[in-house]
């Protein structure tokens, strides 16, 4: 039996005792209070603080915890209401609610007359428009476009019509068949952002008019963008702003739900604490020794020593991985070494460089390497010998799963 771990087992539990005497009352260790009280010994009522074994509540009193605020997570489900943006409609126009205008067959050959007819007819447009006769420069416009269905400008030039006859749903159906046809029309960008400017639609009129200005800047793109961009800028700040508290409600809405979570996890971990017996458990000095899941460099026998005790302090298995940088066996299965300290967190995984740390490397007796030194409760239980990965392997499985 080794008595110098039972020893310090129990040194832990007398200081365990002396911090939190309520452990005592734990029905799991009523043979121990009994026989303390036969000695004579004083045992302190259970506390009324709730607290019970390791300083953990009463299993009775996890139905009260306090959790995360259920009414404020339904709250936050709540739609955010958006205020009214004041914007300055005093230019815009009731929609027209038109049949829609004849448009072009895209698929027809257009021969050199109906090239030429169709120049002919846009010529009579524009005469018509600079008499003002704007219903007859449509229809004029409509036999150029019949006749030649490929021209993105006789698309434009309607659409020019179509605003200045307060039609803009009209305006915006040639802009795009325009822009269709040539996505660089900057005609066709900026006949659509006026008519989206004339329905309010002002973050569509500001992005048509922004582009068209890109393309072919004139005075009265200028024009229009000195009209849209205050109602663009105030409904873009003001959708920014809401996004704004709608990744704030979300993050505020995923923080509760993870308070919710850690809180029943916490909840559970108590009562199958305060319900199970006493064990002993490794100090927090122990613990703060290792880095599970992750090898541990030794630079010399001052530093493994102290590991090899916490290790079996915690009873944990300890793997000494003794290497040097110019062994090319070495190269190949130190990689593996990592990876299996990744997989098994509970094991302690050390790294010893032989040039680095002679003393350790004298003290183990190391004439060749990789070698694998398996340690448990200060004893050398195993060893593997040479870049033998399936051995490796086998060895951590089987003494990781013995601890």
């Amino acid at each position: 039996m080794d008595t110098s771990k039972l020893v310090a087992e129990l040194k832990l539990f007398v200081e365990q005792c002396k911090s939190n005497p309520s452990i005592l009352q734990n029905p799991s260790l009523a043979f121990f209070k009994t026989y303390l009280e036969s000695l004579g010994a004083q045992i302190p009522p259970a506390t009324t603080s709730g607290k019970g074994v390791d300083g953990f509540s009463d299993s009775k009193d996890f139905l009260h915890e306090e959790k995360p605020n259920i009414a404020s997570m339904n709250k936050l489900d709540d739609d955010i209401i958006e205020s009214d943006v004041e914007l300055d409609n005093s230019e815009t126009v009731e929609p027209d609610c038109d049949p829609p205008q004849k448009m072009g067959d895209p698929s027809i050959e257009v021969t050199e007359e109906n090239y030429d007819a169709a120049n002919l007819s846009k010529t009579k447009a524009m005469e018509a428009i600079s008499e003002g006769k704007l219903n007859e420069a449509i229809e004029h416009l409509t036999e150029a476009i019949m006749l030649n269905p490929r021209s993105s400008i006789l698309y434009a030039t309607r659409a020019s019509v179509y605003v200045k006859l307060s039609k803009p749903n009209a305006a915006i159906c040639d802009a795009e068949a325009a822009l269709q046809i040539n996505p660089d029309s900057a005609k066709g960008h900026k006949m659509r952002g006026i008519a989206h400017s004339m329905l309010g639609q002002w973050e569509e009129a500001a992005r048509d008019l922004r582009v068209a200005s890109k393309i072919d800047y004139d005075d009265d793109i200028a024009i229009a963008l000195k009209k849209v961009e205050p109602n663009a800028r105030k409904i873009e700040e003001h959708g920014r702003k809401y996004e704004r508290l709608r990744k704030e409600r979300e993050r505020k809405k995923a923080e509760l739900e993870r308070q919710q979570r850690s809180a029943e996890s916490q909840g559970k971990y108590k009562k199958e604490e305060v319900n199970k017996p006493f064990e002993s458990k490794p100090d927090p000095a122990t613990l703060s020794a290792f880095s599970d899941g992750q090898v541990i460099p030794i630079h010399s026998l001052s530093e493994l020593e102290p590991k090899l005790s916490a290790a079996s302090r915690a009873s944990r298995l300890a793997v000494l991985y003794f290497t040097a940088t110019w062994c090319g066996p070495c190269r190949f299965i130190s990689p593996v070494f990592t990876t299996l300290a990744g997989k098994n967190p509970k094991v302690v995984f050390l790294k010893i460089d032989i040039d680095e740390a002679r003393d350790a490397a004298s003290k183990w007796n190391i004439s060749s390497v990789p070698a694998f030194y398996f340690v448990k409760n200060g004893k050398e239980i195993d060893k593997v010998v040479g870049a033998d990965k399936g051995s490796l392997e086998k060895k951590i499985l089987q003494h990781a799963g013995s601890s």
